[in-house]
């Protein structure tokens, strides 16, 4: 299975892969304390930094549609975001499906700081993945909702530090009901594979989701385009 070329995301993503390669070597090889301390001086200055010139308000983020490249559904996202440092990442693209409609495909490389049983990936850090797989496979069909219900078997334990190949696809719909298959793969065998149920949101819900969180959180949760959103229903709720 091959994965195509990824275009460069600019700064953000360069220092994402930064933050990366910092967990994998502190959490997975051993380090001097007085090594462990510089680096953590510089890195607290860093913090300090970046704290200090960051705008007060929310970094603005894409809305998913059916016809965009997978990659770019969630740049962010704690699973194929390439910008997001707690990101593995999974690199996911579309490709048609045996029924013509577009499904997932993907591969990943899960460093130390996943790890769960010795030599393992963490049985919850594969249900995280799972979750993102089949949503984003239920974009891509163009029946986009949020998790209900979610089905993992773990046919036998997921490796670490090597590739696995990512399978996901949109299998039907019930009403508001969509339905999403995923699997992983390793060296053509499968390890876990999962099925999902995804409700779509009625009209105004999200809007809804979005305004209730943003008024009890302590901190900037909303990009400017939902705020946008907001004021129009405040405005005119109907």
């Amino acid at each position: 299975m091959s994965e195509p070329d990824l275009a460069s995301d600019g700064a953000l993503t360069r220092l994402a892969e930064a933050i990366r390669r910092i967990s994998g070597v502190a959490v997975g090889r051993p380090i001097s304390n007085e090594q462990l301390i510089a680096a953590a001086e510089t890195l607290e200055s860093v913090a300090t930094t970046l704290e200090s010139v960051a705008e007060p308000r929310k970094r603005p983020r894409l809305q998913p549609t059916p016809d965009v490249d997978p990659r770019q559904l969630f740049p962010t996202s704690p699973v194929i975001g390439v910008a997001n440092p707690i990101a593995p990442p999974a690199y996911v693209w579309a490709v048609e499906g045996e029924d013509g409609l577009r499904e997932i495909r993907g591969r990943v490389t899960f460093d130390y700081p996943y790890e769960g049983p010795p030599t393992c990936v963490h049985g919850g850090v594969i249900a995280e993945l799972f979750d993102e797989l089949l949503g984003s496979a239920n974009i891509i069909a163009g029946k986009a909702g949020m998790t209900g219900t979610l089905t993992i078997r773990y046919r036998r334990p997921t490796p670490l530090l090597t590739p696995l190949d990512l399978v996901a696809r949109y299998t039907g719909s019930e009403r508001r009901k969509s339905f999403a298959w995923a699997g992983i793969y390793h060296e053509g065998e499968l390890t876990a594979e999962a099925d999902g149920i995804f409700i779509a949101m009625q009209p105004g819900r999200m809007l809804d989701i979005v305004t209730t969180n943003a008024r009890e959180a302590t901190a900037p949760v909303v990009d400017p385009d939902f705020v946008d959103l907001i004021a129009e229903r405040a405005a005119d709720p109907m």
